[in-house]
């Protein structure tokens, strides 16, 4: 069974059980500055997962969802780390509950119809034994029980209970949360006669067993990292990672020996010179794993900097030249991996298809410009004092030019000197300490979070668009957006100042709207429909998937006065939005780009 058919299987198998099948949120969160990634599927749905209606208007959803994560890239190239991967899951938002989505659970784990055919013999799970938030999770134990006693095994040899360390989930500090229960599937098929709890950590340790499923009963709400209470209705929201499924069905003992990589190993291979290394099978990972994330991130309209998601990208394309070189593999290879990776995930992906001329254009480029900063790093290395090097100089080759800490030692012990790599890490500590308090103070497009006055502001920022749009012509376009709770900074397209008499007709126009308690409401749409249709307003395109929501402000004499592309959250109806709006700055931003800076009083 292949990756594909493991996903299509997935999707399939909760559409016949009345779950829409939704497209994958973009691997750059939506109106989220505080995380550069979707990291978990669950991500995308966090509002809706907190009480607010889906768009589709269903209760029982589906989808694969891209994830990147790079907290492990140092990890990469063992047996489970990936920086991109897919998120397979299900969820109900206040329909089902534990029983339908552990019984689901085991029907598409075990059967051979319509599932992946597994052992229930080799299957392990875990569920939460409670603590001062939520009590034990008796019924799920319940549950189990019955299914692995039908089965005629001892439920108490397949069944542990374990705190919140690994059973209780939470997207962080604030959000939705609740108790879950994790299945394990024995790898090594020799587990299938059951195991005590100890025999099972210990099993877990050894990674005999390994996850390949999450269900978590989102019931409660944290916020500020205490649990305050319960949310207005019961959601399930499961994960289950394709790669280690993927791993898991195809009797692999590890994620990458199976046909999502092979294809890509193929080209390795045939473009390395050297593939008898002794670590070569690491280098292969990680140029496998880091072209693929990085083709994904390009098709999401992620591109190379210095800075946020497009510094991740530089560094994972920059380590997978450097591991192509250890293969002896010819210049602007990169990009020949990466139209595999179009090849392999365009028919479910379609924006890497439509986007593949960018996403080769980038990976060559920043492939050619890397070896050129390559040169002037090794120029200013022979440059250095005699000795060993110092921490500051190993600062200095990455920050100035980019050099790679690992290629400063490789070069260093080829001359038989060490790096000072206490002071080095003192060093990018507190550069990445300075850059990290920058990147929250700086203005960057996006709500500072989902609370009630951002979601107003939100919902008043898109009126305000639609007053300017209305006073100064169709051409005005958003640039750029920073929403908190006690204010708005909005960038928009016009090349000369606004007058304070256009001001004040926008602020009238958005105060009208607001007192006219108009709906809002949303419609999904193909992002190509949306953007012929020329009452949708949209920017930022490329960043969307290729469903979309729009939201269209209608008052009640069924005048439009606002159509917009967004990812949410907005008020219901304008009249919820509280305050006077009013503009209190108008200013440039950059060339073409004016600055507006509005409150709520």
């Amino acid at each position: 069974m292949t990756g594909n058919t493991i996903r299509k299987r997935f999707l399939d198998f909760f559409e016949k059980r009345q779950h829409i099948i939704i497209p994958s949120g973009p691997l750059v969160p939506e109106n989220d500055p505080s995380v550069l990634f979707n990291t978990a599927g669950m991500q995308p749905l966090v509002p809706y997962l907190m009480g607010k209606a889906h768009p589709t208007g269903a209760k029982r959803l589906v989808d694969a969802q891209k994830c990147v994560r790079t907290n492990d890239i140092d990890e990469v190239g063992d047996n489970t780390h990936l920086t991109f991967f897919e998120m397979l899951g299900n969820w109900s938002l206040g329909d089902y509950f534990k029983k339908e989505a552990i019984e689901w659970s085991h029907e598409l784990l075990t059967s051979k119809e319509e599932g992946f055919g597994l052992d229930i013999n080799r299957l392990y799970v875990t569920i939460f034994e409670g603590d001062e938030n939520a009590p034990k999770d008796a019924e799920s134990y319940e549950i189990w029980k019955s299914i692995f006693e039908a089965a005629g095994l001892d439920p108490e040899k397949r069944i542990f209970f374990m705190g919140a360390e690994s059973n209780w989930w939470s997207p962080g500090d604030n959000g939705p949360c609740g108790p879950d229960t994790e299945m394990f599937y024995d790898v090594t098929g020799t587990l299938t006669e059951g195991l005590t709890k100890e025999e099972y950590i210990q099993a877990d340790d050894e990674q005999k067993v390994v996850e390949i499923w999450n269900n978590v009963f989102m019931e409660y709400e944290k916020k500020d990292g205490v649990v305050i209470g319960k949310l207005a209705s019961k959601n399930v929201d499961t994960g289950s990672g394709l790669e280690r499924v993927t791993a898991v069905v195809q009797g692999k003992d590890n994620i990458f020996d199976t046909d999502l990589f092979s294809p890509l190993f193929n080209v390795i291979d045939a473009l390395a010179e050297r593939p008898d290394l002794e670590t070569a099978h690491v280098s292969r990972r990680i140029i496998a794993d880091h072209v693929r994330a990085s083709t994904f991130l390009i098709g999401d309209g992620v591109h190379p900097s210095n800075t946020d998601q497009g510094y991740i990208l530089r560094r994972l394309l920059r380590r997978a030249v450097r591991h192509a070189d250890a293969l002896n593999m010819p210049s602007d290879s990169l990009k020949n991996i990466a139209e595999v990776v179009i090849a392999e995930y365009g028919d479910h992906y379609p924006q890497l298809k439509k986007n593949s001329h960018t996403i080769l254009e980038a990976i060559s480029n920043e492939e050619t410009q890397f070896r050129k900063t390559l040169d002037k790093g090794i120029k200013h290395f022979e440059k250095l004092p005699d000795g060993d090097v110092s921490g500051h100089d190993a600062y200095m080759l990455f920050t100035t030019y980019g050099f790679p800490i690992e290629l400063t030692q490789e070069l260093a012990q080829q001359k038989g000197m060490s790096v000072d790599m206490d002071t080095y890490n003192e060093e990018m500590k507190k550069h990445q300490d300075a850059s990290r308090k920058g990147a929250e103070h700086k203005f960057k497009g996006g709500l500072a979070d989902s609370s009630e006055k951002v979601v107003e502001y939100h919902t008043a920022t898109h009126l305000m668009l639609a007053g300017l749009r209305k006073e100064l012509g169709k051409e005005i376009h958003q640039a750029g957006s920073s929403i908190t709770a006690e204010r708005l900074r909005f960038d928009f397209t016009h090349p000369e100042k606004v007058t304070r008499e256009v001001l004040d007709r926008v602020e009238l126009f958005v105060n009208d709207v607001i007192a006219t308690d108009a709906q809002v409401s949303t419609e999904i749409m193909d992002k190509e429909a949306a953007r012929a249709d020329e009452t949708v307003e949209g920017s930022f395109w490329e960043k969307y998937p290729e469903k979309v929501t729009v939201y269209t402000i209608t008052g009640p004499d069924s005048t439009v006065y606002s159509r917009e592309l967004c990812g949410g959250p907005h008020v219901e109806r304008t009249s919820a939005i509280r305050g006077t709006f009013r503009i209190t700055k108008e200013e440039s931003s950059s060339a073409g780009v004016r600055r507006v800076k509005a409150v709520l009083e």
